[in-house]
């Protein structure tokens, strides 16, 4: 069966569209999937030299209150011991809001995302990061403006309709293709603050940067400890993010590897006499 795009309509009569698909075949998937990671590699690489804040959302977890694998600092003749008891003390998840161009993050522990919790936290801290960026308003005209929207959306098989009255484009937001986070309510939402979604696609998470901050904080807060409840987990998580903050490394998409690659992908066969080039190398004539 083919893609279809379904339309959901809130209160305010706007629409956000969401992909409706059955499986198929693989190499079908990965022709999707390919199309659907460009616009977000593209954001990695030229979102904020366009003027845009390119964020990255996400939520890990759970991690239960036991001791977790790793290393620790112990005196001398006193390895760590561990209770002969397995008690399981509860379990904490991390939502996370990272900007690689700076390297901040901003997390926050918690023990349940149902959509009551997780859409508060993004809404609240995303309206202060968007507080915080120029106000392009009058700096950019209706029709650049859609046009603006109307690119970051080329490629996606979920994408949401675009109102005649758009507010100017300010922040490319990358975060998993969830149902929560394709609801009518948070979609128009986003919309109405100048933020573009960009999901990543089925199995595509690797294209989150979020998910390499995520393995980072937990690494520090809990590898070698032993958290007794969710309270702890949540308290250590947020103690790294503040300690993480007061020196943040900033993240680069692929780095010189992947230009190297994209350069070889790229490569032209080179013609004599002038500075001309083919894709592919000219085969030889043949005599008839």
């Amino acid at each position: 069966m083919a893609e279809t795009a379904v339309g959901v309509r809130d209160g305010h009569g706007a629409t956000a569209t969401a992909a409706r698909g059955s499986g198929g075949g693989g190499d079908r998937d990965r022709s999707r999937c390919r199309g659907e990671k460009k616009p977000i590699e593209h954001a990695y690489r030229d979102g904020e030299r366009l003027e845009l804040a390119v964020w990255c959302a996400d939520e890990a977890g759970p991690y239960q209150a036991i001791p977790p694998p790793g290393s620790s600092w112990q005196p001398t003749g006193e390895p760590a011991r561990y209770p002969h008891e397995y008690v399981r003390g509860g379990t904490a998840k991390l939502l996370t809001l990272f900007h690689p161009a700076t390297g901040q993050v901003r997390v926050k522990g918690v023990t349940r995302t149902p959509h009551a919790v997780l859409h508060p936290w993004f809404e609240a801290e995303l309206s202060a990061i968007v507080a915080t960026l120029p106000q392009r308003g009058e700096l950019v005209e209706s029709a650049a403006n859609r046009v603006a929207w109307a690119r970051w959306q080329e490629g996606l098989s979920a994408r949401f309709t675009l109102l005649d009255d758009l507010p100017p484009l300010r922040m490319l937001l990358i975060l998993d293709n969830l149902a929560g986070h394709k609801s009518a309510a948070f979609v128009c939402w986003l919309r109405a603050h100048g933020i573009m979604p960009l999901y990543t696609p089925l199995g595509g998470s690797w294209l989150n940067m979020a998910e390499s901050m995520q393995r980072i904080l937990v690494s520090r807060a809990l590898s070698g400890q032993h958290p007794e409840n969710p309270a702890q987990i949540m308290a250590w998580l947020a103690a790294v993010g503040r300690g993480w903050n007061t020196a943040p490394t900033p993240f680069e998409w692929g780095g010189k590897r992947a230009a190297r690659r994209q350069r070889a992908w790229e490569r032209r066969h080179r013609l004599g006499g002038s500075g001309a080039v083919t894709g592919p190398s000219l085969s030889s004539p043949v005599n008839v």
